[in-house]
């Protein structure tokens, strides 16, 4: 297998405001544009790592990452530290580093690829350097590192034909009906197989505020196969996130990943508001605070969300007008239980106290069972 091809992705789609609108007419401007693009997103670092799969990783200080080219951000001083952590959490972390029982086998640990070959020293953050061949890959120089559609999966519509139009289809569980200051989930990580090279399989998070179509905000975290083509406003390409870790590069490769009937993996994410200062922060694993999201940046999450949703998505983008075999998870239905089907395990919502907990009345939707399905759990959500 190609190595370039077979390291997962971890994907962070993050809010965005910036939206570029150049459209080179001729070939030399097309040139021209990519290599000015390319320099607003590769900012000058202190140190470059390469990773194995291909994949160059530059340190950059902190105060030269992209989130300050966002035009309201330019005056701002970086908060290193969350004021407040969700009550419940420092519990959690104690028990998952507890030894295992004998009656209990500890899933084992992922780490990213690129940290086999060195760490960014402090007071820098590191960031997967972008490419030519990466922004030739999009539909447009204007597009590259944006969301090509803006979807969401809407439990509550009276016409689900209306959702499929879009060619994404989704296998969640998901709470609504309160107010949400944050969601917490440990996700499994596989590689799905992509049929087409527009098509894209992710397994996330989704923290929604507003009403469904233009009117929302949203904070998307998870993992993303889409054989290197973006499609959405991911990870550090929009400035908006301020990363203060330089442990976690996101965007580059998780590794290992689960085998069928094999060793399982997965990650943890915690994205929650701190009830101080307002910002959205994430924290990956135990102990990794990636960064935050400023308040300023959102309209309905500047108070709180509306719904938390867990699942998967896929594109399907009906080549030869058949239905894609490109895979959710590990191609497997919920029905054959763990180590075959993918899952999500301890999700947890943090409510107006600031406190973790499980959610409640909780509900599932998929748009077609027979292809992508959800099976929800005392501790396990499995989906396909």
């Amino acid at each position: 297998m190609d190595m370039a091809g077979s390291w997962q992705k971890v994907v962070v789609l993050l809010f965005c405001l910036v939206v570029f609108s150049t459209t080179p007419s001729s070939a030399g401007g097309r040139k021209l544009e990519i290599k000015k693009h390319l320099k607003r997103l590769n900012k000058r670092a202190v140190k470059s790592i390469k990773s194995r799969d291909g994949d160059i990783i530059d340190c950059v200080q902190e105060t030269h990452q992209p989130a300050f080219d966002h035009p309201m951000l330019k005056n701002h001083t970086i908060q290193m530290k969350p004021s407040f952590h969700p009550e419940g959490l420092f519990n959690e972390m104690k028990k998952a580093s507890a030894p295992p029982s004998k009656s209990h086998k500890r899933l084992k640990p992922v780490t990213q690829l690129w940290q086999l070959n060195g760490r960014c020293p402090k007071g820098t953050v590191p960031i997967r350097r972008t490419n030519r061949e990466d922004i030739l890959r999009a539909h447009s120089i204007s597009r590259f590192g944006k969301k090509k559609h803006r979807t969401f999966p809407q439990p509550r519509s009276a016409d689900p034909d209306l959702i499929t139009q879009s060619g994404h289809q989704h296998a969640i569980v998901y709470v609504e009906g309160d107010k949400y200051y944050g969601a917490k989930a440990t996700i499994n990580v596989w590689e799905p197989k992509i049929q087409q090279p527009n098509e894209f399989s992710l397994s996330q998070m989704w923290i929604l505020g507003g009403s469904f179509g233009e009117d929302l905000n949203s904070i998307e975290a998870g993992w993303q196969s889409d054989a290197y083509q973006a499609t959405g406003c991911y990870n550090l390409l929009c400035s908006g996130f301020i990363q203060i870790n330089n442990e976690i590069a996101m965007g580059a490769s998780i590794f290992p990943v689960s085998r069928y009937h094999g060793s399982q993996y997965d990650v943890s994410i915690l994205v929650w508001k701190d009830p101080k200062e307002g910002n959205w922060w994430m924290q990956f694993g135990n102990d990794q605070v990636l960064g935050y999201w400023p308040a300023l940046l959102f309209s309905y999450l500047s108070d709180s969300a509306s719904m938390i949703e867990w699942g998967g998505e896929v594109v399907n983008s009906e080549a030869d007008g058949q239905h894609t075999s490109t895979q959710m998870g590990s191609g497997h239905f919920p029905g054959e239980g763990f180590g075959k089907a993918s899952y999500f395990r301890n999700i947890q919502i943090v409510d107006g106290t600031n406190s973790l907990r499980p959610p409640k009345d909780i509900g599932t939707f998929t748009e077609q069972s027979s292809c992508y399905n959800v099976q929800h759990g005392n501790c396990y959500t499995l989906v396909r």
